[in-house]
């Protein structure tokens, strides 16, 4: 076409072969990061949606009123079927993801313990399991606030509502809760900590975002976990997961229009337009609005019904598989469409199976699974290294071949010991001026070229024994077990500092 550099067939072509490196995104072979609802029918409707609204800016509903009216529309459904059905004063925002609805919901804490402390000094504190999603971690950086991590019981992963009441205090500006938590799938005692908080005036949010639209319509009864509990003053819930709308587009509820109106920013103190934002972005796509809206009309709430329903049947199957095999087991009582699977240590070492070297060996047959480090909460205890899988409706329909492929990874792995990442850590240490020590300080004042000389070290930038992802540096292991046991071993501001560098170097461009 005129003006065009390069042919659009070309271009697509070209986009195709970068697609085909990607993990598959349908068919249900990744249990993580995406959420296949197994019908293409409504995946067509959602491009076809999202395309119409290609042009609109959501900046501005009311030149752009379509934005209102699909806002509207998905907030009353995320109110219907969340636990806000008629009450009108809970109210709601259509943001980008999980993360902005948690950052803006801690941003309306903060602001609201604010103005009823005006002149205080005290910095405000937000009181979570450590389960919590990372996002509340983010949120805290970037809005001021403390984050007071509460720790859970480590055999099942779930937190206590008097521990929580423990942490409790005047500078407390919210309390938070997961249904479930990401990590390990647990449902956190919602009620119990509403009645704890709602007597003192504590803001209380619940986390739903991955699981909010599973558990709504989750076939099975549930313990009280949404806004129909009295005390919850906030909740937001992911429609990209079990919303089945592409990336990204969440909902974050807030019950009463004034603490609401803390997550806006709104400015004339220029000479253009009078700014109002109700989201921490301000021009934004209205595609994955529209897909959304146009999801939810189609399949209404008995079509996510029977969505989740499948999503149940085959979390079911999948529990029974895994809690079958030898050396491995389930933690805790997971709620909803996900759990996590730690090293069964009844065992003797030789019938144990390593999560990770688990999931190394189902990556290598073509199902990929997520690796989750272990950690050592406040208290000294330690929750395990996990595999965490998330379920979604299709995987129903690859369940059997699912379950044969987790059977012959742990039993191709069992009795392989854990990767020893302090020895990994030693190992590096004596190639290092200064050893151990030198290493445990790397994270002060770490350059770029600092960070990514320890990587090489480690083997993940570069090397024949990776797959390249990007760029001359951009590199990733073929196994990902030494990478988490590296992970849990080194000091956390350094594996953070080379986390970063390692994702920085992965996408800087090769030319």
């Amino acid at each position: 076409m005129t003006g065009f550099r390069r042919e659009a067939s070309e271009i697509l072509a070209e986009l195709e072969a970068m697609r085909a490196a990607d993990a598959p995104t349908h068919g249900g072979r990744v249990l993580s990061y995406v959420y296949d609802s197994g019908l293409p029918e409504l995946d067509e409707l959602a491009a076809r949606a999202a395309r119409l609204v290609q042009p609109v800016n959501g900046l501005d509903p009311t030149t752009f009123t379509s934005v209102a009216a699909m806002e509207a529309g998905v907030v009353g459904f995320a109110r219907r079927v969340l636990g806000g059905a008629g009450d009108d004063e809970i109210v709601g925002s259509v943001t980008s993801g999980g993360t902005e609805s948690c950052l803006l919901a801690v941003k309306s804490a903060r602001d609201a313990w604010l103005a009823a402390r005006a002149g205080s000094p005290r910095v405000p504190r937000i009181v979570a399991p450590v389960t919590v999603h990372a996002a509340f971690h983010k949120a805290a950086e970037y809005f001021g606030l403390a984050l007071d991590l509460v720790p859970v019981d480590h055999a099942t992963g779930a937190v206590s509502a008097a521990a929580i009441e423990e942490r409790l205090g005047d500078d407390v500006a919210l309390v938070v809760v997961s249904a479930p938590s990401y990590p390990f799938a647990g449902l956190d005692p919602v009620a119990d900590v509403a009645a704890i908080t709602g007597p003192r005036g504590i803001a209380l949010h619940v986390d739903a975002c991955i699981g909010g639209f599973a558990l709504a319509f989750w076939p099975d009864e549930l313990p009280a976990w949404n806004l129909s509990v009295p005390g919850v003053t906030s909740l937001s819930a992911d429609l990209h997961k079990y919303g089945y709308a592409p990336k990204g587009v969440s909902v974050l509820l807030t019950r009463g229009r004034d603490r609401q109106r803390h997550q806006y920013f709104a400015t004339t103190g220029w000479p253009g337009y009078p700014v109002v934002n109700p989201t921490l972005t301000g021009s934004k796509p209205a595609g994955p609005l529209a897909a959304a809206w146009a999801i939810i009309e189609a399949l209404g709430e008995d079509g996510f019904a029977a969505l989740t329903a499948q999503a149940a049947r085959a979390t079911v199957a999948l529990r029974e598989v895994v809690g079958g095999i030898e050396g491995l087991r389930i933690v805790g009582a997971p709620t909803g469409p996900l759990f996590a699977v730690a090293t069964d240590e009844s065992l003797p070492a030789e019938l144990r199976v390593d999560p990770h070297h688990w999931a190394d060996a189902a990556r290598a047959a073509g199902w990929h699974l997520q690796l989750q480090p272990a950690l050592t909460q406040a208290d000294g205890t330690r929750l395990p290294h996990t595999t965490h899988l998330t379920v979604t409706p299709v995987t129903e329909a690859v369940v059997g071949e699912l379950s044969t492929a987790l059977v012959a990874a742990a039993d191709a792995v069992r009795g392989v010991p854990t990767v020893d990442g302090r020895a990994l850590v030693a190992g590096l240490a004596e190639t290092l001026p200064g050893g151990l020590d030198a290493l445990a300080a790397a994270s002060a004042g770490l350059d770029s070229d600092g960070a990514a000389a320890l990587l090489r070290a480690l083997g993940l930038l570069g090397g024949a024994d990776a797959t390249r992802a990007a760029g001359a540096d951009g590199a990733l292991p073929d196994r990902l077990a030494p990478v988490l046991a590296l992970v849990g071993a080194l000091p956390p501001q350094l594996t953070e500092r080379l986390l970063v560098e390692l994702l920085a170097r992965v996408v800087e461009p090769r030319d």
